[in-house]
């Protein structure tokens, strides 16, 4: 499995990894890695089924630990400082469970390690919809997904998709294999036992606006990573690194000089 990256930063700095979520890529945390960039070798990944990254019909977060696993031991890297923000959060932290001793430090951004409801079906349903092969331009595709989702920003988000292959528009992402294996990704991370943990600092990133952590939650982040603090931004959503990206790394950059 092939994972496009991008690096920022120089070589000589502490690595620092980071995942985007479902339905995103890379580009989503551009900003942010030119920023940290200053301090860091930061590493911004597209994971399977997304960006310019290899497709495959598997969606786990075991295989997409596996593949993180790969990219950093193509790089060398010992250890790594890890962050993840929805899918990609998970995917942080079941790597950090299947191997702690290559994490120095994990942050994790608006979402727990439980198993959540289904409720992309619109969001399926609305991308499934477009006519790939009669739009004329990204707009015609933006029309036409108001039927099914109202947000602008959401759209936009999920528009960053689509590109021009030769005279039609297609999806970088692996929309097919996204959908059929959406229960994977709605599910938690994987313990391998009563005692697996992973017991390095550890922070997690809470939206004020957002649902995805709940105080339901604590029991579950407690027993899987017992050295976690939480922080909540206050006034953002989901995406809080993109709401109010100078307090974001303001947030994380205190977190990981500590």
């Amino acid at each position: 499995m092939q994972l496009h990256a991008k690096c920022y930063g120089s070589h000589n700095a502490p690595p620092l990894v980071i995942l985007h979520g479902l339905f995103g890529s890379l580009d989503n945390w551009a900003g942010q890695s030119s920023t940290l960039a200053e301090h860091y070798q930061v590493w911004a990944l597209d994971l399977r089924n997304h960006g310019r990254s290899d497709w495959d019909e598997d969606t786990s977060y075991s295989a997409m630990s596996e593949d993180l696993l790969e990219f950093i031991d193509a790089q060398g890297f010992d250890r790594i400082l890890l962050l993840g923000h929805s899918m990609g959060g998970k995917v942080a932290m079941q790597f950090a469970l299947d191997h702690p001793q290559r994490v120095e430090k994990l942050i994790v951004v608006d979402i727990a390690p439980v198993l959540y409801p289904p409720h992309h079906d619109e969001v399926f349903a609305g991308l499934k919809s477009l006519d790939l092969n009669s739009l004329g331009s990204r707009r015609d595709a933006d029309l036409q997904l108001q039927t099914s989702i109202t947000d602008a920003s959401i759209r936009q988000f999920l528009l960053k998709n689509l590109y021009r292959n030769g005279e039609q528009f297609a999806w970088r992402m692996n929309l097919a294999a996204l959908e059929s294996g959406y229960a994977q990704i709605a599910d938690a991370p994987s313990a391998h036992s009563e005692n697996t943990q992973y017991s390095g600092p550890t922070l997690f990133i809470k939206g004020e606006l957002s649902h995805y952590i709940q105080p339901q939650h604590r029991d579950a982040i407690a027993t899987l990573f017992p050295k976690a603090e939480a922080r909540v931004m206050n006034a953002v959503g989901h995406w809080p690194h993109a709401e109010k990206p100078s307090a974001f790394n303001r947030l994380i950059t205190r977190f990981l000089e500590k």
